[in-house]
């Protein structure tokens, strides 16, 4: 079991590298940071270089075009994110260290070592050759967060195929919602999942998908709960990671350009299908890289300087959390994961579980939701009870604001422990650039309730509405410089009209500024507006408000509004409707849903299950409100576009003159009633 030593942070030893590689010293993290961000050729020069990545041809420059969108980096290069983790394998397994630790609901435990990930992946990789896998060809993944699933994932990418994978809790309409867009050759999907004490069989869900998706020439089916489950004409998992011969060992992932597809994953606006975001090969490996060591202090397993790293965040496969912890793999680290519900089942509730499973496999870093932690906190978790807890060194949070509470409780938890000044590193980020935009740094001061950071290589400002930069005010959380993970595009979006408008249509080309405050252009092209309300301290440290806009942000995971209207404006009694996620500092997630229902129809008990019934076959059983509202309107403006992000601002206590211009409404009559809940709320909640 690894035990912490009080070894050289992440951060701290590039900095040494810097002094004596670059012969840059700098006498703050201030000065640093100002340095990634306006001399980015340089700084992400130095990432390739210290983290040594490999390419058999050159490259002519980190940064080679300066745009958003569109920014070229390390034209000539060729990687693989395979290649990477599979540098690992050799020096990782002589050390005794295995690549992935997993268990589930049933305490099944298993440990993948790093030859046996490679011969699995190399296995499945020659299998989808054989089935006509080309590189650009889509990979769909129907699976749960289970050591199938990274291999699945890195035999895919090694050959050139572009993954993309939803979480089985998500309902068949918004699993097709998302694979319809990006027409997959081939489809992996598992007979069903364990969640909660209650087996979940998904066959008919595969069945339907496949017959509804007729780009799918191939389907590999996964035993998850019965080894022996199949389908007509599809093959199962355990024959396509059998292979053992010749053609395994010499298996090596095929070399790529720098920006070849990677991923599709899925971020949702207020309108629309969910977007699918395509993110390269090199631009999310240096971006991991970089966030995993040097903001994350998490280190190689088998490097001396972090002997015996073990890595948990807890996640599902349908947030970006889990493209995260399967990063851990690139730069040698030991993956701990867990496939189930952390909150222990209906009839047995326990929220201990994540914490004795990190305490029995020598967890170091443990990260979660910010909505993990509150719930232990109000379920009275002691973690005194689990001394083996002793490894963590670093705790983890994002998805949502972590409360000061909740941090302030896990510290203490941690200090009856016997491990006082626990680290904690929140992070803010997205599944839009597969990184973060803030985060930890294990050499800052550390206040409740705030990250310490912007990271390197993230030219980050909170601007208002003028556009101008704003310390100490909350603004929109703003980025003036690319970043190598931004996307590549939306898959299938004519000339970039839905990636611009998703992040560039507040400040487009011509708002730049040059960090740090300078005068002229930042870049081509726009500023990226992320969604997120932020303010930057003095000090350098920052606090996220929750998101700006109307998106639905449940524990981390983003859905579109669209998305629940279409789930609940079926139901021939609904006439129209409206939702609110009024996530806000900390504050637990609290989703009220509006509906204008048929002449006649009430919104009894059995209405109201009949809506939360259809949000959970459509999406997924996260996105139930917290209470339904039967309305006679719903706001809208002239042009017919529901209200959202001003009813929100109004139940989260802005006065009305300040959220909506009653002008340019269509039906300013019904806003008395959502006024009378905003107050009644407010004065239940002060």
């Amino acid at each position: 079991m690894a035990t912490y030593a009080p070894f050289v942070p992440q951060i701290r030893l590039y900095q040494n590298w810097l002094r004596d590689h670059r012969g840059l010293s700098f006498d703050s993290y201030d000065a640093l940071w100002r340095w990634s961000i306006t001399d980015l050729n340089a700084f992400w020069q130095s990432m390739w270089d210290y983290f040594d990545m490999q390419s058999p041809t050159p490259h002519q420059a980190a940064l080679v075009k300066n745009a958003m969108p569109g920014g070229q980096w390390f034209t000539g290069a060729q990687v693989n994110y395979a290649q990477q983790v599979f540098r690992h394998v050799d020096p990782a397994h002589a050390a005794g260290f295995p690549a992935v630790i997993s268990r589930n609901e049933k305490g099944l435990t298993r440990e993948l070592s790093w030859p046996e990930l490679k011969r699995q992946v190399a296995s499945l990789a020659l299998h989808l050759q054989a089935q006509g896998i080309q590189p650009g060809d889509r990979v769909a993944a129907y699976l749960p967060n289970i050591p199938e699933t990274m291999v699945a994932f890195l035999a895919t990418v090694s050959v050139g195929g572009v993954w993309s994978v939803c979480a089985p809790d998500m309902g068949t309409h918004a699993v097709l919602d998302r694979f319809a867009q990006i027409q997959p050759k081939v489809l992996i999907a598992c007979d069903g999942v364990s969640y909660a004490g209650r087996d979940h069989d998904r066959l008919q869900v595969v069945s339907d998908m496949r017959a509804a998706l007729p780009s799918v020439q191939h389907v590999v089916l996964l035993g998850n709960l019965d080894p022996h489950a199949s389908l007509p004409d599809s093959t199962s998992f355990a024959a396509t990671t059998a292979r053992d011969d010749v053609s395994t060992h010499n298996f090596e992932p095929m070399w790529l350009p720098f920006d070849h597809p990677l991923w599709i994953v899925y971020s949702s606006g207020t309108t629309g299908l969910p977007k699918p975001i395509v993110h390269g090969h090199g631009g999310t490996l240096i971006v991991a890289l970089a966030l995993k060591s040097l903001h994350n202090d998490i280190g190689c397993s088998y490097h001396p300087n972090s002997w015996g790293e073990r890595y948990h965040w807890y996640s599902s496969t349908g947030w970006v959390m889990w493209n995260a912890q399967v990063s851990g793999l690139l730069n040698g680290t030991t993956c701990v994961i867990y496939d189930g519900n952390p909150g222990g089942s209906k009839d047995k509730p326990d929220w201990s579980t994540l914490w004795r499973f990190a305490a029995e496999m020598g967890v170091t870093f443990f990260g979660a939701g910010a909505a993990f932690f509150a719930n232990c906190m109000k379920a009275g978790v002691d973690l005194s009870r689990l001394p083996g807890l002793r490894s963590v060194r670093a705790l983890g949070t994002t998805g949502s604001p972590l409360s000061e509470e909740a941090q302030r409780w896990g510290t203490a938890q941690f200090e009856a422990l016997g491990t006082p000044h626990m680290w904690w590193c929140n992070i803010s980020g997205g599944t839009d650039f597969a990184g973060a935009f803030i985060g930890g740094h294990r050499e800052l001061p550390l206040v409740p309730g705030e990250m310490q950071c912007r990271l390197l290589g993230c030219a980050v400002e909170a601007w208002n509405e003028q556009g101008q930069p704003v310390e100490g005010d909350v603004g929109e959380l703003v980025c003036t410089q690319p970043i190598p993970s931004m996307p590549l595009y939306f898959w299938g979006d004519k000339d970039n009209a839905r990636y611009l408008s998703s992040y560039f249509d507040m400040y487009p080309a011509g708002h730049g500024r040059q960090p740090g405050g300078g005068d002229g252009p930042a870049s081509l092209g726009g500023v990226w507006r992320h969604g997120d309300w932020l303010k930057i301290n003095p000090s350098g440290s920052c606090v996220i408000y929750g998101r700006s806009d109307a998106t639905i942000n449940r524990h981390g995971l983003r859905m579109g509004t669209s998305e629940l209207y279409s789930a609940v404006e079926i139901l021939p009694e609904v006439l129209d409707s409206m939702v609110v996620d009024l996530e806000y500092l900390g504050r637990e997630s609290y989703m009220p849903l509006f509906v204008v229902l048929r002449e006649g129809v009430t919104l009894d008990e059995a209405m109201k299950a009949k809506l939360n019934d259809a949000i959970k076959t459509a999406l997924s059983p996260r996105f139930v409100p917290n209470e339904i509202f039967q309305v006679a309107e719903i706001p809208r403006t002239l042009s017919g576009k529901k209200q959202e992000l001003p009813i929100k601002k109004l139940l989260l206590g802005q006065p009305l003159e300040k959220v909506v211009n009653k002008d340019a409404m269509a039906n300013p009559g019904c806003l008395d009633w959502y006024v009378a809940l905003a107050k009644q709320r407010l004065s239940t909640t002060a």
